[in-house]
């Protein structure tokens, strides 16, 4: 018989309330863009324009808009070349600015993005995985949707424009997993490192995010 597909949804380790949430100013938003010039702004005319299109539509189609605006702008990079730093998680705006990300910052632009376009957050979940290309397992994040608990997550990546189920992501192990809510812990049997140094950047982040106004 074949090897049933990982569970990807993910039993609670520890609830953490990060920040309270704000609402969405689109307004702010500009004025943080145009705080950073003119190439920023212009690329925050376009994301709030995606955001309140994706407003109207159903949710599937949501995350379908925001997943491909973010492919197609952002070119992959690591965070030593664009920062000169090993790991800096970028708020949206930053990573429009530079027009590069990592993997975390495709999932940073995309969660935060989603959640301006009226997604609840408890419905998303940064993930970090375990990849597997070429042969090897790699640290990755993706972005995880939930219809509802206990349902099967569609996908957000940068590695394949689908958005796709986690049963057909065979080549991703989670591991651990976190949003605005609180802090899981994965199925996955490969350490990603300690998930509270991890959260300590996802604090920064949201922070900033929020005075940026997608929070």
């Amino acid at each position: 018989m074949p090897t049933p597909p990982r569970r990807w949804w993910l039993a609670a380790l520890l609830a953490l309330p990060l920040l309270a949430s704000a609402a969405y100013d689109a307004g702010r938003v500009l004025e943080a863009a145009a705080e950073r010039g003119p190439r920023v702004v212009e690329q925050a005319r376009a994301l709030v324009q995606q955001i309140e299109r994706s407003g109207t539509h159903e949710e599937l189609q949501r995350l379908k808009d925001v997943n491909d605006f973010f492919n197609h702008r952002l070119d992959f990079r690591d965070d030593a070349v664009t920062w000169g730093l090993p790991d800096y998680w970028a708020s949206p705006l930053e990573s429009l600015d530079k027009r590069a990300g990592d993997c975390e910052d495709y999932a940073i632009a995309k969660y935060f993005s989603l959640a301006a376009a009226g997604v609840p957050t408890v419905r998303l979940r940064m993930v970090y995985v375990r990849a597997r290309q070429q042969g090897q397992s790699l640290a990755h994040m993706v972005l995880a949707y939930y219809a509802e608990p206990g349902a099967e997550p569609l996908i957000l990546d940068n590695l394949r424009p689908e958005v796709l189920p986690a049963s057909q992501r065979t080549d991703l192990t989670p591991v651990f997993s976190f949003n605005t809510e609180g802090l899981w812990q994965g199925m996955g049997q490969v350490t990603a490192g300690d998930p509270l140094a991890r959260l300590s950047l996802w604090r920064e982040l949201v922070a900033k995010v929020k005075a940026e106004g997608f929070l």
